[in-house]
């Protein structure tokens, strides 16, 4: 499978240029040159197949010309060690729980794979000398990229957050690990770490220092393999005999979840349509309305994983619908709320169904309760396990939150950081004496 730059200025790149070089040399995002249509025979049997069978069936799609099925196979498998189980929350509202991973969160399967993916490539090249992974998180990210690398031999990786703005539960998962684990601390805000990674691999001096490559969903090793649990939720909604008018509500910051999904559906996944639910962060929103893309700096909310100003993976879904507005309004409606919102949400859901959803997923769940038409059926994604944000939730819900031991295994280690500016020069030159 090639790639091409969303840009459109780069040169064609094979499978593992894309992973291993992250972005495109024009700076755009790269994307496969085809997506593969999967057979009706898939569809009509997917309930009575296993997770790993339907991600492996998906994987080959994307990466089986590229890596042999007995290792694409082994990868699939190692990657998801673990269930991504849907749940009644109301009659015609479910939950995907994406939080069984070692990070409880729903980036655990796309930074699993990826490790895998990259390291079956340094192996097979022979490669010597370190590939440095740089990857920006505005919550999750970190943590689930961070244990997904974690003692792979022939990779560093360093973890850009911003001061103060993610969780301390967040902050214990990336920053008391390390061995190959470096935690940045930029003084700044997510998208002032993301755009110290972006310019970094603009640095001709610095990608001649050390090789470079990025974790984020920019990375197609990490947003193409987030669409298994798509089709997962799909073959779990047939079981129950309720897939005939689905429709999945993604919880959006950087938009790489969601343009996972949407590639699924152009793979023949029989989603009806994608709610893409924001926080105040409402860019996306505001472009399904007007038409008009308008960046601007992120505001701080208590679903911080979505607190993005400028998301990176507008760039595929605008390029995969081929800059159709009307196109993409017709698989895609928006939503957004305030704290304040998110909050009644997280409440209303625990008081009415018993069900305790995060900041996230219940910015998804609202948008079902009021977005779901009649015969719909919906699913919102949980990204995220509660006890992660669990000053935030008790304080709301009025409660305790009983934390899970490997989440509470983390917030035994002592933090390791590095102090750092927004100003690139400074990056740099830390970069530079590595």
């Amino acid at each position: 499978m090639k790639f091409y730059s969303t840009n459109g200025q780069a040169p064609i790149a094979s499978l593992e240029k894309a992973v291993v070089k992250g972005l495109a040399e024009d700076k755009g995002l790269y994307m496969p040159e085809r997506i593969k249509p999967l057979p009706q025979s898939f569809f009509d049997n997917i309930e009575h197949l296993s997770f790993q069978e339907i991600a492996y069936t998906v994987a080959d799609a994307f990466f089986g010309e590229d890596v042999p099925a007995e290792d694409l196979k082994r990868i699939v498998y190692d990657t998801l060690a673990f269930d991504c189980p849907v749940k009644k929350v109301k009659d015609n509202i479910f939950a995907l729980e994406l939080f069984h991973g070692p990070t409880l969160a729903f980036k655990d399967v796309g930074a699993r794979f990826m490790a895998r993916l990259l390291q079956y490539f340094i192996k097979r090249e022979g490669q010597k000398g370190l590939v440095n992974v740089l990857v920006a998180t505005s919550g999750d990210t970190g943590s689930a990229v961070a244990n997904g690398f974690l003692g792979v031999d022939g990779i560093h990786v360093y973890v850009l957050y911003p001061k103060g703005k993610v969780s301390p539960i967040q902050e214990c998962q990336f920053t008391t690990l390390g061995q190959n684990i470096t935690a940045v601390e930029v003084d700044g805000v997510f998208d002032d770490c993301q755009a110290l990674v972006k310019t970094a691999f603009m640095d001709a001096e610095l990608n001649q220092h050390m090789k470079l490559t990025s974790a984020n969903s920019i990375n197609v090793a990490r947003f193409l393999p987030q669409s298994f649990y798509y089709f997962y939720a799909y073959a779990q909604m047939k079981r129950m005999g309720l897939a005939d008018n689905l429709v999945i509500c993604v919880p959006s910051g950087n938009f790489g979840n969601i343009c996972s999904g949407l590639f699924g559906k152009r793979m023949g996944l029989p989603v009806k349509r994608f709610i893409a639910a924001n926080n105040a962060n409402d860019i996306f929103y505001n472009y399904l309305q007007t038409g008009e893309y308008n960046p601007r700096p992120s505001v701080q909310t208590i679903a911080n994983a979505m607190d993005v100003g400028d998301p990176s993976n507008f760039a595929r879904i605008y390029d995969l619908y081929q800059k159709d507005h009307a196109a993409i309004c017709a698989d895609i409606s928006g939503c957004t709320y305030t704290d304040e919102q998110i909050a009644e949400s997280i409440r209303a859901a625990y008081e009415e169904t018993g069900y305790l959803c995060d900041p996230h997923g219940a910015v998804g769940y609202r948008a079902l309760c009021e977005g779901l038409k009649e015969g719909e059926v919906g699913v919102f994604l949980e990204t995220a396990h509660p006890a992660k944000f669990l000053a935030t939730v008790e304080k709301i819900i009025g409660k305790e939150v009983e934390i899970p031991a490997k989440l509470a295994a983390f917030m035994e280690g002592t933090k390791q950081s590095v102090s750092m500016s927004k100003d690139f020069a400074d990056f740099k030159a830390f970069l530079m004496k590595q």
